[in-house]
């Protein structure tokens, strides 16, 4: 979304259909309101995020013990196992995720639920005023507005995810962390954070505290090597896949980690990727020493975790209904490369039913298009490609198809993504069809099919 000069700050900007609408229109004005508050959508920094939390008191001294993840996959899927967990074993959660799919109140979770209207509400009011006229990033302020109800409502854990990288990521200003985790690392991001492997896991290994334990999922040997050499750096214990913690992979696994062993009879999110994750979610609950947590706790929340928009197979709906009955639609958020090699496995795991799989795919110009398709084209050779829906930083459907072609799809541009099941119809009457590409592209998807997520 473009930027509006300094001296336009506060005009609110006209309406746009650039994100899924929030539910209260006053919420809704500030949302737009908050990226004119900075030239740039992201600029990492902590310098302005900690003015405004002074100016507020100070609540990140005051917040709950947290789990800070940080990652380039996996992030969302393990605080969502970790959540579940924690809820089976009686703790109250707080929880910061991002981004949202269908309305901002999916980023900030309280043990009630998502967040009411009247309370962002207020905290927006708050926040604004504390704010002024200072230069702040959308999501540095949302952040705040976050930190700011979790320091006012009681819990037994923050769960917060990083938004992008970890050293100077808007998140990284917590003083309550008990526990630090580094879910699987790969390109991502790569204007800020690095261009190659060992730089990208320096900047997510910034989260890692003095005395702090975290846990380091597996990782490419070079990132090992970065994260041990933060970690050593500023005194932080790690626990490392394959040295202080194993799993044995498959849909029931056994967990280790030092004397406790635990088996897990399997996981309630779709792909095989999801064993890593369920195992390091179970890997981190167990090193919060909580009395609370038992090996029947961490089996039922991984059993019943829920995480919209990660290989989620959508309902009766407007878009679902596009397609004969005897199809399957599914939905994924993935957008990296390492997201399309696990669509591409789950792919191949699913010919067994003799379906035939179709992609649709919409991507954004901050991501790697060319790595993203080389790497899905192990799983289905034919693709649709449709423009993110609102998006100034689509990818022209049009162009996106010829780079699909040119990785060997057979590739279609599309107007939108019911345009794209239309013609997928037509052609096969049982087909498989899986959209993906983009989390913002997931939240049309599921507000056009008429999905919740709550």
């Amino acid at each position: 979304m473009a930027r509006q000069p300094r001296s336009a700050r506060r005009r609110l900007p006209p309406e746009t259909p650039a994100r899924p609408r929030a539910a209260n229109l006053k919420i809704d004005d500030y949302l737009r309101r908050f990226t004119e508050l900075h030239p740039k959508s992201i600029d990492l920094s902590l310098g302005r995020i900690r003015q405004l939390l002074s100016k507020l008191g100070d609540p990140q001294k005051r917040l709950p013990p947290i789990v800070h993840v940080a990652g380039t996959n996996g992030k969302g899927s393990v605080v969502a196992n970790l959540r579940a967990i924690l809820g089976q074993a009686g703790r109250q959660v707080h929880c910061y995720t991002s981004p949202h799919l269908i309305r901002f109140h999916e980023r900030i979770r309280l043990p009630s639920g998502l967040i009411d209207d009247d309370s962002l509400e207020a905290l927006f009011d708050e926040c604004v005023a504390a704010n002024g006229d200072d230069l702040v990033t959308f999501f540095e302020i949302t952040t705040v507005a976050a930190l700011l109800v979790f320091s006012r409502q009681p819990a037994d854990y923050v769960l917060l995810e990083v938004g992008l990288g970890g050293r100077l990521d808007t998140t990284n200003v917590s003083e309550t962390t008990v526990l630090s985790v580094i879910t699987p690392i790969s390109y991502d991001h790569q204007r800020f954070l690095g261009e190659t492997l060992a730089e990208i896991a320096r900047e997510k290994a910034g989260i890692l505290r003095a005395s702090t334990p975290a846990l380091i999922a597996p990782q490419p040997d070079e990132v090992t090597d970065a994260i041990v050499a933060v970690g050593q750096a500023v005194g932080a214990p790690l626990f490392l896949h394959g040295r202080d913690w194993s799993s044995d992979g498959g849909p029931s696994q056994t967990l280790t980690l030092g004397d406790n062993s635990l088996h897990l009879d399997g996981h309630s999110l779709p792909g095989a990727h999801q064993e890593t994750n369920a195992a390091v979610a179970a890997a981190a609950a167990l090193l919060l020493n909580d009395s609370a947590i038992d090996s029947d706790a961490i089996r039922r929340g991984i059993a019943t975790a829920t995480w919209p928009a990660r290989l989620q197979q959508l309902g009766s709906g407007p878009l679902r209904n596009l397609l004969p009955k005897d199809t399957e639609l599914w939905l994924d958020g993935g957008h990296n490369e390492a997201a399309a090699t696990a669509q591409a496995q789950w792919i191949a795991g699913q010919e067994s039913d003799g379906r035939t799989t179709y992609a649709i795919v919409g991507m954004m110009q901050t991501k790697d298009p060319e790595a993203f398709l080389t790497n899905l084209r192990a799983g289905t050779s034919k693709v649709w490609c449709v423009s993110v829906p609102g998006e100034e930083k689509a990818i022209a459907a049009k162009h996106l198809a010829e780079l699909a072609h040119g990785v060997g799809f057979v590739a279609y541009p599309a107007d939108n993504v019911a345009a794209a099941l239309t013609q997928i119809a037509q052609e096969d009457p049982r087909a498989r069809v899986l959209i993906c590409g983009s989390l913002y592209l997931a939240g049309t998807v599921l507000r056009a099919n008429g999905e919740s997520v709550v």
